[in-house]
């Protein structure tokens, strides 16, 4: 299958791209995983937006790049999300691979963080992030903040 990537700013952003990454979001976060949760919390109009659209065109994976000081000193990735159709093809290895080499190219080569679900630690470490040990429950889900350090990789 062909997958097209992209990285935008917001501003950069088409209404009908923006609808479709947020439709994608609440179908995977709110819907799939049963969440109610604030999906638009202001950050997404200071991030950078990775988008993988399929061969027709459709979004079908993003996530968002956020640069230092907007959820933490350190830049981070967060909302990452694929299409459940997609998961289990390598997609999400691509994404984590783009988002991480965008933001060692944007904001240099400095510890990158997220926010991850706990069922999720081990997809993360297969890209070098490490548990910092703070483990949480965030919209009912368990979390656990972990970090990639790249002057230690």
């Amino acid at each position: 299958m062909h997958l097209d990537w992209q990285i935008k700013p917001y501003s950069e952003l088409t209404t009908n791209e923006f609808h479709d990454i947020i439709a994608l979001r609440l179908e995977v976060f709110v819907v799939e995983q049963d969440c109610a949760y604030l999906d638009l919390d202001g950050k997404d109009k200071k991030a950078y937006h990775l988008i993988c659209r399929d061969g027709k065109g459709d979004i079908v994976s993003t996530a968002r790049i956020l640069p230092p000081g907007v959820s933490y000193d350190q830049c981070a990735i967060g909302r990452v999300v694929i299409d459940k159709d997609l998961r289990g093809q390598g997609v999400g290895h691509d994404l984590m691979k783009k988002c991480i080499d965008y933001a060692l190219i944007e904001f240099g080569n400095s510890p990158i963080l997220i926010s991850a679900q706990k069922h999720l630690e081990k997809y993360y470490g297969h890209h070098k992030f490490i548990s910092t040990g703070k483990e949480y429950l965030e919209d009912g889900i368990p979390h656990v903040e972990m970090m990639l350090d790249p002057s230690k990789s």
